[in-house]
């Protein structure tokens, strides 16, 4: 299983423990911690190395836990994870949580790849094109890839929508290699 789908576990477990007022401040306190984990690689060593003992991470945990304001049920969270030795997928499941909290808010995430960077107006034509089709207000992270020649490619969800002429030459391909 690969560490987007166990975080999504953790994230989803952690999520249904949570009364909605909670939800707030344990994704602030997700999103601060994952920052502070993303950004420091002596404390992403300090999680992932042998050579601190549990009850050092926990305390390292806890520290970031009190300085966020974090609820003590997250605390607990994170001495399981620990005990799982996952703290290092801590800021996937930040990711995976935030996605759970923009999916009840009704927050639907787009991502767009094109070949060349969109302009600010076809994004928010884009935008509000979306927000017409899909029925909810969407989040939408824009990305640039050269070897899409030309085109769009639209995710949403697990769903993918591909107009790319690479897309195209690949379907042509594979319709001509069926013969």
């Amino acid at each position: 299983m690969n560490k987007r789908s166990v975080a999504r576990r953790y994230a989803t477990a952690l999520f249904q423990l949570l009364d909605d007022q909670s939800i707030t401040v344990v994704s602030k306190s997700l999103d601060t911690i994952s920052g502070a984990l993303a950004a420091s690689q002596s404390f992403k060593h300090a999680l992932a190395s042998p050579i601190f003992t549990f009850e050092e991470k926990v305390a390292l945990l806890h520290e970031m836990s009190e300085r966020s304001g974090a609820p003590s049920i997250l605390k607990q969270f994170f001495e399981e994870l620990l005990r799982k030795n996952r703290g290092i997928l801590l800021p996937e499941i930040g990711e995976a949580f935030s996605d759970l909290v923009d999916e009840k808010n009704g927050l639907q995430h787009v991502w767009v790849s094109s070949a060349n960077r969109l302009s600010s107006t076809e994004q928010e034509e884009l935008q509000s094109d979306l927000t017409r089709k899909l029925n909810r207000a969407v989040k939408i992270k824009f990305d640039t890839d050269d070897s899409l020649i030309a085109g769009l490619q639209i995710r949403i969800g697990s769903r993918v929508f591909d107009s790319t002429v690479r897309g195209k030459l690949a379907n042509m391909r594979t319709r001509l290699a069926k013969g």
